[in-house]
């Protein structure tokens, strides 16, 4: 993983969170995605600022489609996931993964599923340490 991955912001995650999900899109449909999960009008040029912003800062890519401007991640979810997973370990949690897991597991109500698939990965990691 790139280590100089930049960390981004809330609202950066937000459009990313929507371009991981819908692939390339435009700043109309980034836009009207976020006004939907936030049930409120969100600004088209504030959208389209934030947008470009990121493309400056390498977080997306740029390609003109004739009149309109498509959108892309350039950074990979997995890679900003563990980036920031990284990060919040350390300055939170000391770098105890078993305390960040005991917290989220604490805080948080768990379906058996989940608790079936926490439970097998351990099985899975144990195993790899013989």
């Amino acid at each position: 993983m790139n280590k100089n991955i930049i960390k981004p912001t809330e609202s950066e995650l937000k459009i990313l969170k929507v371009i991981w999900e819908k692939g390339p899109v435009t700043v109309k449909a980034v836009n009207e995605e976020l006004s939907f999960e936030s049930e409120k009008e969100v600004g088209y040029t504030t959208t389209l600022k934030l947008m470009q912003i990121m493309a400056e800062k390498g977080l997306l890519t740029r390609l003109k489609n004739g009149r309109m401007h498509i959108y892309d991640s350039a950074i990979q979810q997995k890679d900003t996931q563990k980036l920031m997973l990284d990060k919040l370990l350390q300055n939170l949690y000391s770098g105890s993964a078993s305390n960040l897991v005991m917290q989220a597991l604490g805080n948080h109500k768990t379906s058996k599923d989940e608790l079936d698939k926490i439970k097998n990965y351990i099985k899975k990691l144990e195993e790899e340490e013989k």
